[in-house]
């Protein structure tokens, strides 16, 4: 039997956040729909943020109430402080709910200042108000933003990132992503970090988070892969990264393109339960919602098929 990943597509909220023209709520759907198709069991579809901060997700309780669900599919929302929370479960008291919630927290100050509008101990406060206020009810995400370096304070201590997830799985939540938010972690820097959580907090599943502003986001997923992680995040065609009226960062901020990520482990013969015709399509869906062509480079080339 294959070796087998999970990716959690994250077009619909990681990716749209960095757009600064509204996608309209129908074509979201649709995509959401397509990626189903394709075999996504984990889909990030938006985020409880303030309206007037991340306008593209004003539509969130939208969203959710027609989103197209199906068995074993979990669908995420992101949650950034306890009005999200309830918001979100405001919307599963009605039956449109989200299956997964992400708790936000940055591994180092000046990020969770800039980020989060919050010192890191008051953001920790906000998240165990969260778990609690959660009550059970969803499968719950952790979040390290900056886990491999901050724009602000350079590399940070290991140590930190290990202490941060560890008091996400105290909390109760049911996975951690480690987020390299601009792009800075190397395949060393990861087989390091993953090295550490195994020792401090073996079997608790990590989310592989990489974003490719500097090109090594595909090698530090294999480098992941490689230390044992078998959950990754990536968005259709590279796209997202930071909001797009935060000012750090440069190049291209997104995320690890989904197809460059699945076509290499099915060369690689990782089972990802993903359909390659059908991500094609929505690959191409996604470049027509956008009006651009998007940075997947097996796009370009197209998908390579294994002899059986």
């Amino acid at each position: 039997m294959a070796d087998a990943v999970t990716i959690c597509e994250c077009f619909a909220r990681d990716g749209l956040q960095h757009e600064p023209v509204f996608v309209p709520t129908a074509t979201k759907l649709e995509l959401l729909k397509s990626f189903t198709e394709a075999g996504f069991k984990r889909i990030e579809a938006t985020s409880y943020s303030h309206p007037q901060r991340v306008p593209g997700f004003a539509d969130a309780s939208e969203v959710l109430a027609e989103l197209p669900r199906q068995p074993g599919v979990a669908f995420k929302a992101t949650c950034p402080n306890p009005k999200a929370v309830q918001r979100a479960l405001d919307d599963l008291d009605r039956g449109a709910g989200a299956d997964e919630l992400s708790l936000l927290i940055s591994a180092s100050e000046s990020h969770s200042q800039r980020n989060l509008r919050s010192t890191r101990d008051q953001q920790w406060k906000r998240v165990s108000e969260m778990v609690r206020l959660a009550g059970g009810r969803f499968r719950l995400v952790g979040v390290v933003s900056v886990a491999f370096g901050c724009p602000f304070e350079g590399r940070l201590d290991p140590g930190r990132i290990v202490e941060d997830v560890v008091r996400f799985a105290e909390l109760g939540v049911d996975l951690v992503t480690l987020g390299d938010t601009t792009g800075v972690a190397t395949p060393r820097t990861v087989a390091d970090l993953f090295g550490r959580l195994d020792h401090a907090r073996p079997g608790l599943p990590v989310v592989a988070h990489f974003h490719n502003t500097r090109g090594t986001g595909i090698a530090n997923a294999v480098a992941a892969l490689d230390a044992g992680c078998r959950h990754f995040d990536s968005a259709l065609g590279g796209v997202g990264g930071h909001p797009s009226k935060i000012s750090y960062g440069a190049g291209l901020t997104g995320n690890v393109c989904t197809e460059d990520l699945v076509s290499l482990f099915d060369e690689m013969g990782i089972e990802t339960g993903i359909d390659l015709d059908v991500l094609a399509s929505c690959s191409s869906a996604c470049e027509q919602a956008l009006g651009r062509p998007l940075h997947s480079m097996v796009a370009r080339a197209g998908f390579t098929t294994r002899p059986a």
